[in-house]
């Protein structure tokens, strides 16, 4: 008889299972939070603005694209006023060592310069060169180079 009884709760329990709808799962949102990003890290500044702006070759003059990620880093940085940045100017392999640190000094304080007239105070701004010491793509055509003509803004 109890296992009769026991096995009519399970043939209930195994029923009352199936005809239940499974728990609903959260709703995710695209924010930053929701993806594990804290925000005002290098996370956020990488997903959310965009941390590097792109140069043409020999050049250190902003291109109107590098002014526009530039525009959304001061408005970052202004939302954000605890962080500090570093801008590092690189450049492709072709050139000397020197020749490459000095045009990369000069692209990481074009881009410096730009968000410290848009208003961020140089004293949360630092620039370094590496020259062509930092490649971020590999390769010998111009599709690494042109992504290896860069500044990148970090969080410090």
């Amino acid at each position: 008889m109890n296992v009769k009884t026991l096995g009519a709760f399970a043939a209930v329990a195994l029923m009352a299972a199936c005809s239940s709808k499974p728990p609903a799962a959260p709703e995710a949102t695209p924010t930053a939070s929701a993806a594990g990003i804290v925000p005002g890290s290098q996370e956020d500044l990488v997903a959310n603005v965009g941390d590097r702006v792109f140069y043409d070759f020999n050049r250190s003059t902003l291109r109107p694209d590098a002014k526009a990620t530039l525009d959304k880093q001061a408005a970052w940085l202004a939302k954000y006023g605890n962080v500090n940045v570093q801008i590092a100017g690189n450049c492709d392999e072709r050139g000397t060592e020197e020749y490459n640190l000095a045009l990369g000094d000069r692209r990481a304080h074009a881009a410096a310069n730009y968000l410290r007239a848009k208003g961020v105070a140089g004293a949360r701004m630092t620039t370094i060169s590496y020259g062509k010491d930092r490649p971020t793509a590999q390769g010998s055509d111009e599709q690494a180079w042109a992504q290896n003509r860069n500044a990148i803004t970090s969080v410090r």
